[in-house]
């Protein structure tokens, strides 16, 4: 047990804040599969805490919109229909486009060019044609943008996309592709051209959609 759940709420933050985290990885993973009802007895007793700090993370993940609570049935993790992840994509890209548009008016060069950096660094830690886990391009973007409350919206939507790419086992690889349409990107933003960041975004994004519908066995048509 000491890589498994319950070793992740002996580090930092509150234990509130760490049980949902555990929580919320354990979902974003596919440990509980989209569909599976959690099981509360069985969960507490594998992160060794009381169901009341439990029941506290299941509420708020509920409000995150990455589980369902049905009356008198319990939690189930969220299944989406085609439409909601279209749905969800359209909420993604109006963020991260906007996001652009701020990091074109206050990022500093020196934050462009460590953004840069960035997106070499993590092609030159690609292996087999995945990109490399931990090396989260959108999140630095929305940190730029520097606006907590469109980075805590766009997170949340984020969070339930990869709940829904879950699903699928077969995950389609375009990784030397992101990593292109990432590199567009930093250009269009250290061109300090709002217009043409926000386009690479939506270009770059509407790609992901595409390849999220396929890998969900989804035709893309609302």
């Amino acid at each position: 047990m000491g890589d498994g759940p319950s070793s992740a709420l002996s580090r930092d933050g509150t234990f509130s804040q760490r049980t949902e985290g555990v929580l919320r990885e354990l979902i974003l993973d596919g440990t509980i599969p989209p569909g599976e009802r959690l099981n509360e007895v069985a969960l507490a007793s594998a992160l060794g805490i009381s169901r009341g700090p439990l029941r506290e993370a299941i509420q708020r993940l509920a409000g995150e919109g990455l589980l369902t609570i049905i009356s008198h049935r319990g939690a189930f993790v969220r299944t989406f229909e085609e439409r909601e992840i279209a749905e969800l994509y359209d909420l993604r890209t109006a963020y991260e486009m906007y996001a652009a548009r701020l990091v074109c008016e206050r990022a500093s060069d020196e934050d462009l060019e460590q953004l840069g950096e960035f997106v070499a660094a993590t092609g030159d830690e690609m292996s087999g044609g995945r990109y490399p886990s931990g090396r989260d391009f959108h999140r630095r973007l929305l940190s730029l943008a520097d606006s907590a409350a469109l980075e805590r919206a766009a997170a949340e939507t984020q969070a339930q996309i990869s709940l829904a790419r879950s699903i699928s086992a077969s995950r389609p690889v375009r990784a030397k592709e992101a990593l292109d349409e990432h590199a567009d990107i930093v250009a269009a933003l250290q061109s300090r051209s709002a217009d043409d960041a926000a386009r690479a975004v939506r270009e770059h994004l509407d790609l992901a959609r595409r390849s999220a519908m396929n890998a969900l066995g989804f035709t893309g048509e609302r």
